[in-house]
């Protein structure tokens, strides 16, 4: 393996193995069909209750299985601790990411830690720690649990997942960080991988996280990619918790009417049910999930963030469904009223003043 390949300096030598195929992401990513499928509606969106539920269940399962006569699992066990590479994976950068702020948190005010010797002296030490992993059921199951929700996250909502990647650190996107986020990272790799290049020729060492998605959002368009069939991830962790899609989605046939809205200020209205009386939305802004304002974002707002935001913003200070309606009309005459994110828009809005 090249220096500088997927595995990086700070990958330890027990699992550089699981990184030998970054050259292989670098040349895939452009071959794969775009294919982004929101395939589920604001009324069936993912439940990250019935994720973490699953988690559990699946967690609970591969720790009876595999502390059976042990009472610690080494480095190399984790490897293969889950048919999915990806769980094992979230969970190696979970522990990591745990000893560097350990580490971090035990720098004496007395010493130079950007020192040469030191520095090379702690990733000795690094090294030798990564070959001797030992953990215990009890620690082991909350890296277990997260990684499994982290990997259904991904490959269920990948919109979602990439922006909390994008934007978690304070709505800053940090290069090298980023990069190393990425050596974790086997499912729906390739436009983050492309994202990274992008910023590492423009010599961009941080963006705002907003800016990062400006780009990423150019990325899913441009290139030929489609996610992660969910299928063979479903058939993997059926293995030991049988599990379908159904299951992981809230409002799955609860059929709803769509608005219908021809004029601004003559909006078409539904007799509503005391279920969508029930769901009634008091704030839009504190309702809304990240893949439905990214999706608001990139079909009606011509990708721009910004507008989409001052646009929620100004939407919440209204006082009624007229007054809203006709701050709206400035921008429904630009919108297909026959997509499924307008009628999905304007029943959130109805939602809001109902």
């Amino acid at each position: 393996m090249q220096e500088g390949s997927a595995a990086g300096r700070e990958i330890k030598l027990f699992i550089l193995q699981i990184f030998d195929d970054q050259a292989h992401d670098e040349i895939y990513f452009k071959h794969k069909a775009f294919n982004f499928d929101y395939s589920y509606t604001m009324e069936e969106k993912v439940s990250p209750q019935a994720i973490h539920g699953y988690s559990q269940q699946y967690s609970r399962k591969i720790l009876d299985r595999f502390f059976v006569g042990k009472q610690f699992i080494t480095g190399q066990e984790l490897l293969s601790l889950s048919e999915v590479e990806q769980i094992n994976l979230f969970i190696l950068q979970a522990l990591f990411k745990a000893w560097k702020t350990e580490m971090a948190n035990s720098r004496s005010v007395y010493f130079d830690y950007e020192a040469e010797p030191v520095k090379e002296a702690q990733q000795n030490l690094m090294n030798i720690l990564s070959r001797h992993i030992q953990v215990d059921r009890k620690h082991l199951e909350p890296l277990l649990i997260n990684a499994v929700s982290q990997t259904l996250n991904d490959v269920l909502n990948p919109y979602d997942f990439f922006t909390k990647l994008i934007t978690g650190n304070n709505n800053e996107l940090n290069l090298e960080d980023f990069k190393e986020e990425l050596k974790y990272l086997k499912l729906n790799k390739a436009p983050l991988l492309r994202l990274s290049q992008i910023l590492q020729e423009k010599k961009t060492l941080t963006i705002s996280g907003n800016e990062a998605f400006a780009i990423l959002d150019k990325i899913l368009e441009e290139l030929n990619f489609s996610p992660e069939d969910i299928e063979p991830l479903l058939e993997k962790l059926s293995l030991v918790e049988p599990v379908s899609l159904d299951r992981f989605y809230d409002g799955k046939n609860k059929g709803k009417a769509t608005p219908s809205v021809s004029k601004p200020n003559t909006p078409a209205k539904e007799t509503k049910t005391i279920a969508e009386d029930f769901q009634k939305i008091n704030v839009i802004k504190e309702s809304l999930t990240i893949n439905q304002k990214f999706m608001f974002t990139k079909a009606l707002f011509g990708g721009d963030f910004e507008k989409f935001s001052e646009a929620i913003t100004e939407l919440d200070k209204r006082n009624d469904f007229n007054e809203a309606m006709d701050y709206l009309s400035i921008h429904l005459g630009n919108w297909d009223q026959e997509s499924e994110e307008f009628h999905e828009f304007m029943e959130m809005i109805e939602k809001r003043f109902s």
